[in-house]
C-alpha cells in the first residue's frame, strides 16, 4: 500500500520533504528566520524543546521562541519535552491559541540530565507509562501530534514493542532516529528499525540520523526509495544550503553566507545584553560553519578568542575577504563524533 502511495506522490512531481531538526541553543527563532529567508528549503522547522514546569507555564525564552510575530510565514512545529500528560495538554493549548496546528513530542533527547528524569529518550524505558501518557494526550489535545523518537534506551530490540504502542494512536507523523539513548550519536544507525516503522506504521514515518551532506541524502533515497521525508540537523548547521541544495542544486556563496551570518549576528545583538552573550551564541555556530572554509582554521582560532563583538566582526569579515568558501561544507568531521 505504501509503495502505491509513494508512486502517486512521485508521479505528482512532489519532492522529498526535508525537515530542520531542533538543536538546543542553536535553532531558535533568530536562526530560523535568517535561514528561511536566505536559504530556505526546509518544509518544517522544529523548535528546540519547550519544557513546561510544575506551574505549567512557558519561560520567557521559550515564549519568545514560539511567538507568532517571531515566526511569520515560517512552517514551525513546536516541540514539547515532558512525561506529564497534563503539562503536555496545557502547553499544547497555549500553542493552539497562538495558531499552531501541530505539536511534537520529544522522545529522542539522549542527554543524561533529561533522561534521568524519564523525559526525552528516557521515557522509552517506561512503556506502560508512555502508553497511558499517549492515550491521555491523544484524547485531550486538539492539534495534530507527531513524535520524534529514539528506538529504545539500551537495545534496538526495544523498538518493536514501542512501535506497537505508537501504532495504537492517531499520530500525524513519527520521526525515527534509529539509535538508542545509550548510543547517543555514536555507531551506525539501525536503519532496519526505521524500515520496520515505515512498513508497519499507519501514519507517515520520517527518517533522522547521519544525513550530513547531499550525497547522504541521495544515498538514503537509493536505499529507501519509498521514503518521502527526512530530517536533517547538524549537517544543515554546517551547510545551510543543504535542504535547498538537495532540491534544486543551490549552494552557499560568499554573498548568501555574509547575508545569513549578518542577520543572525544583528538579531542576537538586538535581543541580548552584553557582547559575551552574543559571542557565545555565534561561536557555537562557528563550530559547524567553519567547515565551509577549507583553510579557515587560523581565522577560526581568532574568532574563538574574540572578546568583543567589534573584534569578532573584524575576524569574520577578514575570513570572508581572504579565504575561499566551499559550495558545500565538508561535513566529514560529523561522522567522527
Amino acid at each position: 500500500m505504501k509503495e502505491n502511495l509513494y508512486d502517486a506522490h512521485r508521479a505528482g512531481g512532489e519532492a522529498m520533504k526535508r525537515y530542520a531538526a531542533p538543536m538546543e541553543g542553536i535553532t531558535g527563532y533568530i536562526y530560523r528566520n535568517a535561514h528561511h529567508r536566505v536559504f530556505g528549503g526546509a518544509d518544517k522547522y522544529f523548535t528546540p524543546f519547550l519544557s513546561p514546569g510544575k506551574k505549567r507555564s512557558l519561560r520567557s525564552r521559550e515564549l519568545n521562541d514560539i511567538l507568532p510575530q517571531h515566526n511569520e510565514n515560517i512552517p514551525v512545529v513546536p516541540q514539547i519535552l515532558t512525561n506529564d500528560w497534563e503539562d503536555f495538554i496545557h502547553t499544547a493549548e497555549i500553542l493552539r491559541e497562538f495558531g499552531y496546528e501541530e505539536v511534537n513530542l520529544n522522545l529522542g533527547c539522549p542527554s543524561g540530565t533529561v533522561t534521568a528524569k524519564k523525559r526525552g529518550a528516557g521515557f522509552l524505558a517506561c512503556p506502560e507509562e508512555l502508553d497511558r501518557f499517549l492515550e491521555r494526550i491523544c484524547s485531550g489535545t486538539k492539534q495534530k501530534i507527531s513524535i520524534k523518537t529514539r528506538i529504545g534506551v539500551e537495545s534496538a530490540e526495544e523498538f518493536g514493542p514501542l512501535l506497537e504502542i505508537f501504532c495504537r494512536y492517531p499520530l500525524s507523523e513519527l520521526i525515527v532516529h534509529p539509535r538508542t539513548q545509550k548510543e547517543g550519536y555514536r555507531g551506525a544507525p539501525h536503519k532496519e528499525e526505521f524500515l520496520r516503522a515505515f512498513e508497519r506504521a499507519p501514519f507517515p514515518v520520517c527518517y533522522n540520523g547521519d544525513l550530513f551532506s547531499r550525497e547522504d541524502l541521495e544515498e538514503f533515497s537509493r536505499e529507501f526509495p519509498q521514503a518521502d521525508r527526512v530530517m536533517v540537523g547538524r549537517g544543515l548547521i554546517a551547510d545551510p544550503a543543504l535542504a535547498a541544495g538537495a532540491a534544486d542544486g543551490r549552494t552557499v556563496t560568499k554573498e548568501t553566507f555574509r547575508e545569513f551570518h549578518q542577520e543572525i549576528l544583528d538579531g542576537y545583538c538586538q535581543i541580548m545584553s552584553g557582547d559575551r552573550n552574543v559571542l557565545f551564541k555565534m561561536k557555537e555556530l562557528w563550530f559547524y560553519m567553519i567547515r565551509l572554509f577549507p583553510d579557515g582554521e587560523d581565522f577560526a582560532k581568532k574568532i574563538r578568542k574574540s572578546s568583543t563583538v567589534a573584534e569578532y566582526r573584524l575576524w569574520t569579515e577578514r575570513l570572508l575577504a581572504e579565504r575561499e568558501i566551499l559550495p558545500q561544507a565538508d561535513t566529514s568531521f560529523l561522522r567522527k563524533r
